[in-house]
């Protein structure tokens, strides 16, 4: 069923109903747009909420917080912040495919409906014009035709007038033929613009009207169905995001799953234990007799207690819960931070004097290293003079050196109070290396300080062994692999020759020294210049 035919002379119902539905469009935009803006203030909160409980960086809370219920709050705050991305998520993609898209798509429907309305009142005023040529032309005939009439009668009446001439007669007879004559022609042309005005409504009401009429619901049509498509895209475009929000979701669950109370609970001991032994039984002081003060009261050796760490005056019991007349505690009278870390109990003076030995250790590695990597360089530029000058190396050589005898002095500061702490002194080793003719051919070791000739001891024995057996056990996979571009005498210690052509396995990149360590198939390994050869990388 079409409007053209059902609804030919419902014109106005036409116009009011693709106005209404036009309006309906407007109003689900704004509806959308309204669900956006809830959508991004309620993600801004969210994540408002999350800067505000999360800890900053660095801070103490951070840097303190060892425990699973901790951590995993912390985890609960970032999947909710994920959450916030994905609820912004949502109201950017319903604002770019439906209110965006809806938006230009009601600006067409407009012009569209505006342009069939246009003709249709275009064709009515073209019947309406029609309609008034043939109501003026039918006038015409009926005042012709009356006076044609009068006109006939008065001629009638002069012929039979025995008074009138034959003059006058004959005028009024020819004044009725004009008459007569002129009432017949409008007659034709009343004729004529009847039929053709009847030939014009019969085009504007079968023919141009339902075309318009059906040209407009096709409109309507067209955006009815828009507008259900836009309903399930409403939909969609949540749905399309429910999976991710599920796994944020998943994320909070595995947050709580993970606390572990006793894990906790031994995170508390082994971050505050004091190492302290519990305060024994308060000894008599007789006043009566002479109070002879125990030598051991001066002793310097490791502190049974807290108060005999702070030198505090042991006939005073030690109270765990602090108090408002001040009594001595352990938060109250703790002495300022030193650099043996004195100031703190036995236990947590020992994992302070171990982690920094652990640090200094790594950061002697790294000079180590740099210092290995100059001396080669520099025997590469005394051997090829073209490839760079060799006292141009000698200020980050020297550099070096200061930089590994400070840390060795200060490893060894680190690790003599370990000992004295009641410590293993167990520490991150690292490989020696041996430096080049600048920094005197010195093996710098973490345990035992250089001397003019001195024999290893036994531990430096175990961990030369130790780092010979892990460097014949380790293999390591090539990363890629070189062509040579020239030849290369490799003459140097730790270098390997190679020729112009040569393929050759990559083992490890360059660090920034300007040389790549290779392998050959038989298993020989060394290090090449990096601008020597083209270097392909595995991805």
């Amino acid at each position: 069923m079409d409007w053209g035919t059902e609804l030919w002379d419902q014109c106005d119902v036409i116009e009011k109903h693709t106005q209404s539905g036009l309006d309906l469009v407007e109003k689900y935009i704004k509806f959308v747009k309204e669900r956006t803006e809830i959508e991004q203030n309620y993600a801004k909160q969210i994540r408002n909420l999350t800067k505000k409980y999360s800890p900053k960086r660095g801070s103490k809370e951070e840097q303190e917080s060892r425990f699973s219920s901790h951590l995993s709050f912390f985890d609960v705050l970032n999947e909710m912040n994920d959450y916030a991305g994905q609820r912004e998520l949502i109201a950017e993609n319903m604002m770019m495919s439906i209110c965006i898209e809806l938006t230009k798509y009601l600006q067409e429907l407009k012009l569209e409906r505006k342009t069939h309305l246009s003709d249709a009142k275009k064709a009515q005023q073209s019947l309406e014009t029609t309609y008034k040529q043939l109501d003026n032309s039918k006038k015409r005939f009926e005042r012709e035709w009356r006076e044609a009439e009068k006109s006939a009668q008065y001629a009638e009446k002069t012929d039979q007038d025995i008074n009138a001439t034959k003059a006058d007669v004959e005028k009024a007879k020819q004044q009725a033929h004009m008459r007569t004559h002129i009432a017949e022609e409008c007659k034709n042309d009343y004729a004529a613009q009847l039929q053709k005005y009847n030939k014009e409504q019969n085009q504007f009401y079968f023919t141009d009207m339902p075309l318009i009429f059906n040209k407009l619901q096709d409109m309507d049509e067209r955006r009815v169905q828009k507008l259900g498509q836009t309903y399930i895209l409403f939909a969609e475009t949540e749905k399309q995001v429910m999976p991710i929000i599920g796994k944020c979701l998943e994320g909070i669950i595995r947050a709580g799953t993970s606390v572990n109370e006793k894990n906790d609970s031994l995170a508390l001991v082994e971050q505050h234990k004091s190492g302290f032994e519990r305060p024994g039984d308060l000894e008599f002081e007789d006043y009566s007799q002479g109070i002879n003060r125990a030598s051991s009261d001066s002793s310097l050796g490791t502190p049974k207690g807290p108060l005999d760490l702070l030198g505090k005056n042991k006939s005073k019991p030690f109270w765990l819960f602090s108090k408002k007349s001040k009594k001595y505690t352990l938060e109250r009278i703790m002495p300022a931070a030193t650099e043996d870390f004195g100031h703190l109990p036995p236990e947590q003076r020992r994992k302070r004097l171990q982690q920094k030995i652990d640090d200094i250790s790594k950061e002697l590695q790294k000079e180590l290293d740099q210092s290995e990597a100059l001396g080669k360089m520099k025997d590469v530029y005394e051997k090829n003079p073209q490839m760079g000058d060799p006292a141009s190396l000698a200020p980050q050589i020297n550099q070096t050196t200061h930089s590994i005898e400070r840390l060795r002095g200060e490893l060894n500061k680190y690790e003599s109070w370990l000992a004295g702490a009641g410590g293993r002194g167990d520490s991150h080793r690292y490989s020696t290396h041996s430096l080049n003719n600048n920094t005197g051919n010195s093996v710098y070791s973490p345990d035992v300080a250089p001397s003019d000739e001195s024999t290893p001891d036994s531990s430096q024995a175990i961990y030369a062994e130790f780092d010979d057996d892990f460097e014949e056990e380790e293999l390591s996979t090539p990363i890629g692999q070189c062509t040579a571009l020239y030849n290369f005498p490799g003459s140097s210690e730790g270098t390997i020759s190679m020729q112009e052509g040569e393929v050759l396995a990559v083992v490890e990149e360059d660090k920034g020294d300007g040389w790549t360590r290779v392998r050959r198939n038989n298993g020989d390994e060394g290090y090449i210049p990096t601008s020597y050869a083209n270097i392909s990388l595995n991805k």
